[in-house]
């Protein structure tokens, strides 16, 4: 009888398979939270996604002028917009600076991604150096050179009857130090990105969805960044910058973010801590071709490369000063 009655009941294993909810209980709730998040941080981006077509959808029954640097947030926002102006028959002005503060690969990588969109491209040379106040690199810089080329971009716009000027200012740079922003501010410039709170993250997710072709390609900030605040901004010194950062690139490839920053006789390289191994194995080919464009000293960051770490002395202050 024991028998018959053991045989009757189902093996454990057979149970586990059976309630494995039960059985692993905290496993299944750790599964169904990961699972929620992946799926509220989706449904997130969507809903971001759904705003800024909206918000495109209605400026582009306007003909617009964008900012257009070439990066992935105005490359993103320039195919939407085409996208949304082939509905309505409007114009859309892609409007890039070139300028001795912006390396020289940003007009050529600008004027490829305009033409893969179809758009207009146009632009205007300036010479940020004009602006005397600027010259010695002052805290304030970044203010002093968007109201001037805004202040530019803003006569273009007038010349072509347009009412509306965008720019790529995405949600990311509203919590560092950007005093530009107070320029945009001044002129109405409308930054999309930040209005619907796209992220850098997000901003590279959905260009590359829309097949955007620098949907990765490593931000190229102005030149001064290179510079301490206070160092006088001397074109030649920004030339030798920008060469050494090019042949950089050549050995580390064109998506890796890297800077040299530049104080005095001393060269700081900032590159991602995963590939400081590869900077000592190419130290001598490094040192060699640096020395050669004039640089006494070389460094390695051991913190790596970060954005913006000129700024890291800069307290928060308000940009109305």
């Amino acid at each position: 009888m024991r028998k018959s009655i053991g045989a009757a009941v189902p093996p454990m294993d057979f149970l586990i398979r059976r309630h494995r909810p039960f059985y692993r209980k905290g496993r299944q709730i750790r599964w169904n939270y990961r699972k929620r998040k992946r799926t509220g941080q989706k449904t997130d981006m969507q809903n971001k996604e759904k705003a800024l077509l909206t918000q495109l959808d209605e400026i582009a029954k306007q003909d617009l002028c964008l900012a257009f640097s070439g990066g992935v947030d105005s490359s993103l926002l320039l195919k939407l917009v085409m996208d949304a102006s082939a509905k309505y028959g409007t114009k859309v002005y892609a409007v890039t600076f070139q300028t001795r503060l912006h390396p020289p690969c940003d007009l050529e990588t600008a004027t490829r991604v305009a033409k893969e969109v179809g758009a207009v491209h146009e632009v205007l040379f300036v010479d940020e150096l004009e602006q005397e106040a600027i010259r010695y690199n002052p805290e304030n810089r970044c203010y002093l050179c968007k109201h001037y080329l805004f202040g530019k971009l803003l006569e273009f716009a007038r010349d072509h009857g347009v009412t509306q000027v965008l720019d790529g200012t995405n949600e990311d740079d509203l919590h560092v130090y950007r005093p530009g922003r107070k320029a945009l501010r001044e002129y109405g410039v409308i930054s999309p990105l930040a209005a619907c709170h796209v992220t850098k993250t997000e901003v590279k997710a959905l260009a590359a969805k829309y097949g955007v072709s620098v949907a990765h390609r490593p931000s190229t900030p102005c030149m001064a960044t290179r510079l301490p605040y206070g160092a006088e901004i001397n074109y030649d010194v920004l030339d030798r910058i920008a060469d050494g950062e090019a042949w950089l690139h050549t050995l580390f490839g064109a998506e890796e973010n890297l800077r040299l920053r530049v104080h005095g006789d001393v060269v700081r390289l900032e590159i991602s801590p995963e590939r400081m191994g590869e900077v000592l194995e190419k130290r001598e080919e490094m040192i060699a071709y640096l020395k050669k464009l004039g640089f006494s000293y070389l460094t390695m960051d051991l913190e790596g490369f970060r954005s913006g770490s000129m700024d890291e002395k800069i307290t928060q202050k308000e940009e109305t000063k």
